[in-house]
């Protein structure tokens, strides 16, 4: 029961990074109906915003206390992915939002594509450690938990409540669902539709970007690569859990965790991801929007 639970500890904390960079898929899909691949990308553009910013504050301010160097770190990881993915929507993504449906993701995998080719030229293709930055562990009833799981699902949960209240209680969430339901009408009641879809974009960027952060500290490394398997699974959480919702894309980013985690821990590793996606399959086929999805009404 121990192990089980164990086991439960491990996928929540994964689950909670799939969560976070799965709001930016659900987000960018339910304003424009538009999948952004490069999302993956941007995520992995924040971690090493982050190593970055990690890199220059250790080598000249020593000694700098850890909680200070993690919001530093963050602040740097949310401002590069939020200013690339602004870039990225305004150049890539705008100029294509009247073109047929296939135009922008194909130009959506070109930027991931891009963004992949740009961090590897520059930073190089090999892995990028960083020394564990929390250490602590606490024994509570036989299960360890490590203080850093406990950051993340803290961090997770307080930023998405966050989120929440913003996109239900403010006017910018008033109009990011006026947009969603329809943009011509928004756009006639006054609602400046081109900068809703900008900060949503920004916004979707900072959470990736956090996701980045923990990420890296979770694991303690990162590779220009690492955009592409969570991204993916990211984007399978969103669909597991009903592409444009948002309490969707954090209860898909938690089974998709779960499963990785339990899967791992009861039967071979080699095919956790096999496992993962064949769960997608036959949820999609039982309920084909998903667990919270709604079904798509043709306009006519």
């Amino acid at each position: 029961m121990e192990y089980f639970i164990q086991q439960l500890v491990n996928g929540l904390t994964l689950g909670s990074i799939y969560g976070l960079i799965a709001i930016g898929y659900t987000m960018v899909y339910g304003i424009i109906g538009m999948i952004n691949f490069a999302h993956g990308d941007i995520f992995m553009l924040g971690g090493f915003a982050a190593l970055i910013i990690f890199l220059v504050l250790t080598s000249v301010f020593v000694g700098l206390p850890t909680v200070l160097l993690l919001l530093l770190m963050m602040a740097a990881a949310m401002l590069t992915a939020a200013l690339w993915n602004w870039t990225i929507e305004k150049v890539a993504y705008r100029p294509l939002r009247g073109s047929f449906r296939l135009a922008p993701l194909i130009t959506a995998i070109g930027m991931s594509i891009t963004l992949s080719n740009f961090v590897q030229v520059t930073q190089g293709p090999r892995n990028k450690p960083i020394p564990p930055l929390v250490s602590s562990v606490y024994n509570v009833f036989g299960i360890s938990i490590s203080l850093k799981q406990i950051v993340i699902v803290v961090l997770t949960t307080v930023l998405l409540t966050v989120f929440w209240y913003v996109v239900n209680k403010t006017a910018l969430g008033r109009a990011q669902r006026a947009t969603e339901q329809d943009r011509k009408m928004a756009a006639l009641l006054g609602i400046d539709v081109d900068r809703t879809i900008s900060i949503t974009f920004i916004m979707g960027a900072g959470l990736a970007a956090v996701a980045g952060t923990m990420y890296l500290m979770y694991y303690g490394v990162v590779v220009f690569t690492d955009g592409f398997i969570p991204g993916v699974k990211a984007f399978t959480a969103a669909v597991l859990g009903g592409i444009g919702s948002l309490p969707g894309a954090v209860i898909g980013g938690l089974l998709i965790g779960l499963i990785e985690s339990l899967w791992s821990a009861y039967f071979t590793i080699d095919y956790k991801d096999v496992a993962t996606f064949s769960i997608l399959a036959i949820v999609l086929i039982f309920k084909p929007s998903g667990i919270f999805g709604r079904p798509e009404v043709e306009k006519v």
